[in-house]
Parts: C-alpha cells; structure tokens; sequence
C-alpha cells in the first residue's frame, strides 16, 4: 500500500433509493487523506481529523477502523499535560511504522549517496567501483545466512522452492517453478531496485550468493532493475557444473537485478 496525499477523482455512485455511495476507490482515497492529515498534524482525535478534512466524526471512525485493521494507524490514549479533567482521556490515532513506510521515504537516496560515499572514499574509478563490489557481496552475504539455513533442511529437488519462500520472507514476493532443463526463480519485487539501477553490484552479488547456496550455476534472463516486470533467474538442474553466470545474452549490457 502507497500513499500519495490526494484521493482520486471518482465519480458518485448512486443507491436504488438515489442516496449517492462512495465507490471503492474514493474510499480508498479518503482514507488516504486520513492517513496524511495525522502524518503531516500528528496523533490526532477523530474529532480533530474530521475538522481537518471537513467529514463527519462517523465516516472518519470508520476509515480509522480500517486503517487500524491494515496496520497503518494504532489508537493510543491521548496525553495530558496538567491536571487531567474527569472522564476518560480522549483517544488519539498515530502512524506506525508500517504507516510511515507506505508513504514516500528518501531511503534510495540516502542508499544512493552512502554507495557513493563508499565509492569516493576509495578514490573512486575501478577502485570504487571494487569497493561497491566488495560492500554489495559482505551485504549479500550477512543476509544468505538464513536463507541457507533454510535450504539445508529442504530436500535437493525443494531447495529452488525454499530459496523463494525464504526471499518471499524478506520482500521479494518471489516464486519458483519448473522449466525446461531446469527451474526458474521469479523475483516480482525488489525492494533495492532504484538503486540497483545506478549499482548494480547489488545485483551481481544477489546473483553471486545464489549459486553458491544453490550449489550450481544460475543465469539471470529478465531484471526489475533494467525494467522489466521481474527479475528472472534460471537455475539448472543438478549435475551441472558450478560456475556463476550474471547475465544471459539476452541481457548482456544491462544492469543485472
């Protein structure tokens, strides 16, 4: 789920007794709205929020019910400086962090200009571009250790499927499947992509790490970083020898993911 700030423009739906209903997506759009009135004013009251954006406290209440079902918000009681008046405090709803992270953060950025840093401090051209390298493969390899765990105790003809289940656990939606000669595993997210596309060191050393906990040699054919709709990775069946292949022919020049 993303969060822009802006609902779309729907138009009304009508009842059978002609009062107008929300369609889905404006729903969807006022929620969004809700969300970012508390990102942008903080903790605030259902109250506070429908002032804010001229709706009725019920119709806020229920779009704060759904935003707390998915996670997005948490109701907390809300904090009182002074001496506290009788009844109950005044409930207030506040971002989590799985609230924060579906609005637009400058996490790429900052990864971009910290790979450049890297790249800079090791004066830069192929020494840089060798110390991306060496950064991307420690990172690549700190993260393989549970997934290796989970391939020892998965049989040799699950490893592929326990590869995915184990990249699915870490945001990268991915699958696996047969194909002629061998398996393809399918990458339908990738949660470095920006920055894949301006290092792709990070992709060599996913590739890299692959092979080794697979025990063969494994071929990419597609890749979200250049563009396409996921990244593909070809893994042949056993018996082959183990070698590392970063990119097909059908990819060569491109930036692998």
């Amino acid at each position: 789920m993303k969060y822009t700030g802006k609902a779309p423009e729907s138009p009304p739906a009508q009842a059978a007794d002609g009062a107008r209903t929300p369609l889905p997506d404006e729903q969807r759009g006022t929620r969004n709205r809700v969300a970012r009135s508390i990102l942008d004013h903080g903790p605030s009251t259902a109250a506070e929020l429908a002032m804010r954006l001229n709706l009725t406290q019920a119709a806020v209440r229920r779009h704060l019910d759904t935003l707390v079902a998915e996670g997005v918000v948490e109701p907390r009681e809300k904090r009182v400086y002074g001496a506290r008046t009788r009844g109950r405090p005044a409930k207030v709803f506040a971002l989590t962090d799985c609230g924060r992270d579906a609005f637009d953060q400058a996490y790429d950025q900052l990864a971009g200009d910290a790979l450049r840093w890297i790249a800079e401090s090791a004066g830069g051209g192929e020494a840089g571009e060798a110390a991306i390298a060496a950064f991307a493969r420690a990172r690549m390899t700190a993260q393989a250790e549970g997934y290796r765990e989970a391939l020892d105790r998965a049989a040799p003809e699950e490893r592929a499927h326990a590869l995915a289940r184990a990249l699915t656990a870490d945001g990268y939606a991915a699958t696996a499947r047969s194909a002629p000669v061998g398996e393809q595993l399918c990458q339908h997210h990738c949660p470095v992509a920006h920055v894949a596309e301006q290092f792709p060191q990070l992709c060599e050393a996913e590739t890299e790490v692959f092979s080794r906990l697979l025990g063969t040699h494994v071929q990419r054919l597609a890749t979200i970083a250049h563009g396409d709709g996921v990244c593909t990775t070809f893994i042949p069946r056993s018996g082959t020898p183990k070698t590392t292949t970063t990119a097909s022919t059908s990819t060569a020049g491109r930036n692998p993911a």
